[in-house]
């Protein structure tokens, strides 16, 4: 499991474990870890430039002690100082003393003390322009906004150049506890984050801002709750439903789906596609689209008696393609079962009948229903994602599944939100949420949790259409076909 934790958190720890270090110490750990991490991306250090954006922080003083020994090792190490009467006395010391230099923003020409490596000459865009390596340590994780104006061309010229871009703990100008991005911010190729992860580098749009992400640990004590987790692939292993010797089909559970309409009878089938893919036993189809269904899948018991009707499940899935049948969308909410709504029934449902149910509901709206659910715009759920799937939890007393670029998982109770770590671009594909609806509804039946259902079905989602797609576009249908593979790929 890979957790990440809120910047209060972070904070406490570090302030725990420096009372109990040398003064420095916890620095010089991060500064190494950095530092390793920067040379294994230049591959090779002796006569590389490197340009160190500096901040007033100890974020700064973790690029000049990383810088000090990247210089000691053959690099031409520049540190742009943003503010230079409150740079980190003893870090750019440090740096000084191994051959490095320092300038100020407005003041980076000359060719000087360029140290070897021969960095010398130009302002600090071209220096920028000409480095290898850029290393952001502008702001730390304790920073609100976009960048200061004075950074910002700093930013843009790393952006233009041909250097690879490494952050310190997290890209300046990104929120570390919400991954929201309220201005120009830092693209890094690579963030090197000490401790632990922290949210922002877990969560869209930040998390598009940090490249790959290189853990180093420092040492930090943390409390056994996290702001934020994200599966891997032996946590999903273990959660994953496997049939004993003594199973049969309705012991492994039977998922009924009510979904699909005359005009989208295809949502029904590709519910009913990731419903038999996802571990339950038996799939019950209630619904007009019920030809389309048995006709592509004629394992599925299919009623055309409605909900109430179609005989024993272990959990319901209702909404994909449901046009406006209210009255299906109500008649599952009363049942005493899980049940998972998605699309259609997202704008049918009944928000009190919601809240009222006292079995597991799992709620997975897209950016758009989720907006209109909470009474906001678009944009505001997509550039608070953290903050949307929290409140929507909380309003409907369900546990909520916020499909997008970075889909996240957050139970009514509290607690640790599921960040799912696979997926790829290609899924933003008609029909793709519907067989996602149907896999999770599927594990529902078969004994997950809602989080867990939510979670876990995300992961093998994104993972199937990850393999189905191989960098080429796909269907939902086979994202469907594929997720036995991804099923194989989690277990082996």
């Amino acid at each position: 499991m890979r957790s990440a934790y809120s910047v209060d958190t972070v904070r406490t720890a570090e302030r725990e474990l420096m009372a109990r270090l040398p003064e420095g110490a916890l620095m010089q750990r991060a500064a190494a870890g950095l530092a390793a991490a920067c040379a294994d991306l230049l591959g090779r250090v002796y006569g590389s430039r490197v340009v160190l954006l500096v901040g007033s922080g100890d974020n700064g003083g973790d690029a000049l002690y990383a810088g000090a020994r990247l210089a000691r090792r053959g690099a031409g190490v520049t540190a742009v100082l943003l503010a230079p009467e409150r740079a980190h006395a003893a870090g750019l010391a440090a740096l000084k003393r191994a051959g490095g230099r320092a300038v100020g923003v407005g003041d980076a020409a000359g060719g000087g003390g360029a140290g070897r490596g021969g960095a010398g000459g130009g302002g600090a865009e071209e220096l920028i322009e000409r480095a290898d390596l850029v290393v952001d340590g502008v702001v730390g994780i304790g920073g609100k906004g976009g960048l200061r104006p004075e950074a910002v061309p700093l930013a843009a010229a790393a952006e233009r150049s041909r250097a690879a871009v490494v952050a310190v703990d997290l890209p300046s100008g990104v929120d570390a506890d919400t991954g929201e991005v309220r201005g120009v911010a830092v693209r890094a190729d690579l963030t090197v984050t000490f401790g632990t992860h922290k949210p922002g580098l877990l969560i869209d749009p930040a998390r598009e801002y940090a490249g790959s992400v290189r853990l180093v640990d420092i040492g930090l004590a943390l409390p056994a709750e996290p702001e934020l987790e994200a599966l891997q692939h032996a946590d999903v292993a273990r959660l994953l439903p496997v049939p004993r010797a003594e199973s049969d089909k309705y012991r492994r559970g039977v998922v009924g789906i009510a979904a699909g309409s005359a005009r989208y009878p295809g949502a029904a089938v590709l519910a009913v596609s990731g419903a038999l893919r996802g571990g339950a036993g038996a799939v019950r189809y209630v619904g007009p689209a019920g030809d389309a269904v048995i006709a592509r899948f004629p394992e599925t018991l299919v009623s055309d008696r409605g909900p109430r009707h179609a005989g024993r499940v272990q959990a319901w899935v209702v909404g994909p393609g449901a046009g406006d049948d209210a009255a299906t969308v109500g008649e599952v909410l009363a049942a005493e079962v899980p049940v998972l709504v998605d699309a259609d029934g997202l704008r049918l449902a009944d928000a009190e009948a919601v809240r009222g149910r006292r079995a597991p509901t799992l709620l997975t709206p897209h950016a758009g229903e989720a907006a209109a659910l909470l009474g906001v715009e678009r944009r505001e759920v997509e550039e608070g994602r953290l903050a949307a799937v929290r409140e929507l939890a909380a309003r409907y007393g369900a546990t909520v599944l916020l499909k997008g670029s970075t889909t996240l998982v957050a139970d009514p109770g509290g607690g640790a939100v599921r960040v799912n770590p696979t997926g790829t671009s290609w899924l933003a594909t008609a029909g793709s949420g519907d067989v996602l609806s149907g896999l999770a509804g599927s594990l529902l039946a078969a004994g997950l949790s809602a989080v867990e259902a939510g979670s876990v079905g995300a992961y093998v989602h994104g993972l199937a259409g990850r393999l189905a797609a191989e960098g080429a576009p796909v269907g939902a249908h086979d994202v469907a076909a594929a997720i036995p593979q991804a099923w194989r790929n989690v277990l082996g």
